[in-house]
């Protein structure tokens, strides 16, 4: 009932054995910082990527490398789709990324993969692993410890803090995620909240129909299996599980514990 392979398809993630598919959900939260420790990230050119002040130009991000955009043209289609076009010249550059001037970016242990782009004002603290064609837009803060897989968004004033979204998992619109995960294609409304420290000190429990099960965790948000959903300003009290297509009405907030697959909380 809570082992990660009832909320999970993992087949396509990149980043599988951040997971174990026998072991509780929760279980690649107490596995992120290892995994995310001991990825080996690209060397950054500080000239390009001044650290921890707004970049003051674009640079584009290609095979691990930064070029001036000064010296490519680029179109920004939908990036999740895999529509930024990067050109150097008449030379395409096929899989490049972007960050954009103003954005600000702190440490050294970023990666940044194939078609992403981080938007102007976007503030990244390190580690970061940022997936495939994935937008980080304008406004976004993420606070260390960020995962993402492919054709993710972080959006306009989201804050993120030690967290894994699952490919196409999106949070587009002022929300906080802190000690959570998004499953694959779930979606977050706008002004959704994860609430990840309980008021009176402790660990964090989950309430099921067999008993209550300690996670070990002081610090838990909420996890949303695949294809789940919230409404526009909901909340969701700390170590909250929802199952697999469940979704989380507007202005509604959800008690701690297992929801079970697609249902509707109200």
């Amino acid at each position: 009932m809570l082992s990660t392979k009832s909320f999970f398809d993992l087949s396509q993630f990149p980043h599988p054995t951040l997971f174990d598919n026998n072991k509780p959900v929760w279980d690649a939260l107490n596995n992120l910082k290892t995994y995310m420790d001991a990825h080996i990230y690209p060397d950054l050119d500080r000239k390009l990527l001044p650290d921890a002040v707004p970049l003051p130009q674009t640079v584009v991000w290609f095979e691990k490398r930064l070029i001036p955009a000064e010296e490519c043209s680029m179109e920004y289609g939908d990036i999740t789709k895999g529509e930024l076009l990067v050109k150097k010249g008449d030379t395409e550059l096929t899989g490049a990324a972007v960050i954009m001037a103003g954005a600000i970016i702190c440490g050294a242990r970023i990666d940044l993969e194939k078609g992403a782009l981080i938007e102007g004002g976007a503030l990244i603290k390190s580690p970061a692993i940022i997936g495939e064609c994935t937008e980080i837009r304008q406004g976004a803060y993420l606070r260390g410890y960020c995962l993402t897989g492919k054709r993710c968004v972080i959006g306009h004033t989201t804050e993120v803090k030690h967290s894994i979204f699952l490919n196409d998992a999106k949070a587009g619109h002022f929300a906080y995620l802190g000690d959570s995960i998004l499953g694959q294609d779930a979606n977050l409304g706008a002004g959704t909240k994860f609430a990840n420290l309980k008021f009176l000190g402790g660990n964090v429990s989950i309430r099921t129909k067999d008993g209550t099960v300690d996670t070990g965790r002081r610090k838990f948000g909420a996890i949303l299996g695949d294809y789940a959903q919230t409404g526009c300003n909901s909340v969701t009290n700390p170590g909250t599980v929802i199952g697999q297509g469940g979704i989380l009405m507007p202005n509604t907030t959800a008690p701690s514990g297992y929801h079970p697959p697609k249902k509707l909380i109200r």
